[in-house]
């Protein structure tokens, strides 16, 4: 099975919500390595990588996101495996 990339900017009530740290769990529960950080618009970005499956679960996974918060919209951009990551990382 082939690896990807792909970044996402998600929308909504997404900081002070724990997302970012859900997002951490939920990649290291399926394998990927990458980062989430919170930007100064009130979005989260982060980026994902490893295989197709895993990276596909992940992005279901950023359209609900933890219990308190509430998703509007995720835009999704596929970008070329880098194999950058050791693990996954919350950024400041």
């Amino acid at each position: 099975m082939s690896k990807v990339r792909v970044e996402l900017i998600i929308r909504g009530r997404v900081q002070g919500v724990f997302y970012r740290q859900s997002a951490k769990k939920t990649a290291v529960r399926l394998g990927l390595t990458g980062w989430a950080k919170n930007c100064s618009d009130g979005s989260v970005t982060a980026v994902f990588e490893g295989k197709r499956e895993a990276v596909d679960a992940a992005i279901a996974w950023c359209r609900q996101g933890p219990p308190a918060a509430v998703v509007t919209d995720v835009a999704v951009n596929w970008l070329d495996f880098a194999g950058e990551f050791e693990t996954f990382r919350i950024r400041s």
